[in-house]
Parts: structure tokens; sequence; C-alpha cells
């Protein structure tokens, strides 16, 4: 068995999807494993992981559309919003979501579906830097 780390930063410009997918496939290729996994791990409480798909950019618009419908920014429910009103429904929307996501890897490769993408939820308004952990395991 063999592993391999890496941290990438994904810099958000507010609330959205940012697909990972080419980053987290060049890992997976650099790092030599032929068969097994990889873990992607969020650092952060306002942002998520999601696999979505990347075909129609509609998707992506939609999903943030029903997540702002779902838990809304400035919701009267809320007391924590020592960063804004959108403090605590980015952290609703990220317990509803995924921090961790695992993907198999075959003959080197992600096995993502044809229309799958990885990516990094952004659940706040502000921009950020968001970071990503990136863990191989395999043979």
């Amino acid at each position: 068995m063999r592993q391999a780390q890496k941290e990438i930063t994904v810099a958000t410009s507010g609330q959205g999807l940012y697909e990972i997918s080419a980053a987290a496939h060049a890992f997976t290729r650099e790092s030599g494993i032929g068969i097994g996994q990889l873990t992607a791990f969020c650092r952060h409480t306002s942002a998520s992981l999601v696999i979505q798909e990347n075909a129609d950019p509609d998707v992506q618009r939609d999903l943030v559309a029903f997540f702002r419908r779902l838990v809304p920014d400035g919701d009267p429910l809320f007391v924590h919003t020592m960063e804004g009103p959108d403090d605590m429904p980015a952290h609703v929307k990220s317990a509803l979501t995924q921090t961790s996501l695992t993907i198999p890897i075959h003959n080197g490769n992600l096995v993502l579906g044809t229309w799958q993408g990885l990516y990094l939820f952004e659940h706040r308004r502000q921009p950020h830097q968001r970071k990503i952990v990136l863990h191989v395991l395999g043979a």
C-alpha cells in the first residue's frame, strides 16, 4: 500500500460551485497509484464538497438557487450571525452536504461518471481561500 497527500487552495468569489476535478485528477495521476481511492476533505465549516453534473452550468446555478431558498441568508431563526447574515446559513448548508468525499481509483484514474465533476461548494457571499486536502491510498 502506498499513499500521498496534497493540499490545494481554491479561490472563491462568493456563493457557488467551483470545479476541482482537474486538480484531483492530476494529483491522482502524479501519485502513481493504479487502484485505490482518493479522499477529498474540505477544511472549513461554511463550505463543502459535492459531486455533481459538469456538463450543464444550469445545474450549478439551480443548486445554489435551491440552497438559497432552503436556507435563506438573514433568517431570523438564527442567533449565530457573528460574520454576517450568511454566517449560520453557510454552516447549515455545509451540514446538509459533505465535507469529505471518497472516489475510487482504477487504472490510475478517478472513477467518476461521464457527467460527474468534483466541486467545492462555497456557501459564503464573500471571496475566500478554501483549503482542500487530497489523500490517495492504494497500490
